[in-house]
């Protein structure tokens, strides 16, 4: 390995524009962007042009940009329904993968990366920048301390009153594997099993909605302008009731579009034996809060700490999450440290979350 990590990026559209070329553009004097793939070649030229080296390749083929062995670290940022097969070949190529959110539309692949992954001797790490915002550092360290006791009740909150995403392929089934459940009820479930430090389910109930989705009257009052009903594939809300096998529980929401008054996304709650706590975050809430609740001198209290920031957008300064994310990918491949995001914690919600989609299409519980 140089002095440098040298980068090859595999998708170059929304969130490589919107999260991981602002973020890596910190970190210069470590990483060199050296290869960019994409199926529409203009944009990989685009990509290259801005944010790459001047000698930077561009590829409309992932597995050819896999055979140069110079390239280090490849950060895969395509839909869902390719994470499994790219992380695969970059494992079997030799290169150490960053993949976004989720591992995979479905279980059974991202058994099959973890699997790839063990093999090859590389690190691995999933797109779970949330982890990085002050208010969830802070709730993770309290639990890691003990201070909420034995936690058996978690809520994981991704909910959002008319935030459809009408760009790309986010209501292509085919291409995503599903909709708001999948997309940022990933987040939620990441940030409570995180927090939790609990990583055994058990059983999973589930339930998915395809109700607003497809009614042209609902795409009134849409964040980001109306979608086309005709054209909707997934669902647009889907909750789940998660078992543990200590006996905890875990309720999980999740929608894009739903008739709610507040919109809670990248949200946890938590209820200890010593204390509960609660992340409030979202489009309803001007700056995120993480407020404690515990009895103190025989009076029921609250304490509220109130960072600033929102989940929704990215900032790109020195701490915006995905900055800080980039920071310590990078800090575990050049010292051979072992990443925030754990490849088997990133299974865990995969399983869960496709554990959700099958109950509601069965109709029965689902044993894990």
């Amino acid at each position: 390995m140089s002095d440098k990590l040298r980068i090859g990026i595999i998708g170059c559209g929304g969130i490589a524009h919107q999260k991981h070329f602002p973020a890596l553009e910190h970190f210069k004097d470590k990483v060199e962007l050296v290869a960019f793939c994409d199926i529409i070649k203009e944009r990989a030229e685009e990509s290259a042009k801005e944010f790459g080296t001047p000698d930077a390749k561009v590829y409309t083929d992932y597995k050819e940009l896999l055979k140069d062995d110079s390239i280090d670290v490849v950060n895969v940022l395509t839909p869902n329904v390719a994470h499994a097969p790219i992380t695969i070949a970059a494992f079997e190529a030799g290169k150490h993968v960053y993949c976004e959110k989720p591992m995979s539309d479905n279980p059974v692949d991202a058994q099959k990366m973890v699997d790839a992954w063990k093999k090859s001797g590389k690190k691995f790490t999933i797109g779970y920048q949330n982890r990085f915002r002050p208010e969830v550092q802070a709730l993770h360290k309290a639990c890691e301390n003990g201070e909420l006791g034995d936690i058996y009740l978690g809520k994981a909150h991704a909910l959002r009153r008319r935030a459809v995403p009408t760009w790309g392929v986010f209501p292509d089934k085919s291409q995503q594997g599903g909709g708001p459940l999948i997309d940022i009820g990933t987040h939620a479930l990441d940030i409570t099993l995180w927090c939790m430090d609990n990583y055994k389910p058990v059983s999973v109930n589930g339930s998915v909605f395809e109700k607003l989705g497809h009614l042209p009257e609902a795409v009134e009052g849409n964040l980001f302008g109306p979608w086309d009903p005709k054209t909707y594939e997934v669902e647009d809300s889907a909750f789940g009731f998660i078992k543990m096998e200590n006996g905890a529980t875990i309720y999980l929401e999740a929608s894009w579009a739903l008739n709610v008054r507040k919109s809670k996304e990248a949200a946890t709650t938590l209820a200890g034996t010593k204390a509960g706590a609660e992340i409030l975050s979202g489009m309803s809430y001007k700056e995120n809060q993480l407020i404690f609740n515990r009895t103190h001198n025989g009076l029921l209290v609250e304490e509220e700490l109130s960072p600033s920031g929102n989940i929704d957008y990215f900032e790109g300064g020195e701490s915006a999450p995905e900055v800080l994310d980039a920071a310590q990918w990078i800090d575990a491949v050049m010292n051979d440290k072992e990443p925030l995001v754990k490849p088997e914690q990133a299974l865990v919600v995969t399983q869960i979350l496709g554990a959700i989609y099958k109950a509601a299409e069965t109709g029965s519980e689902v044993k894990l």
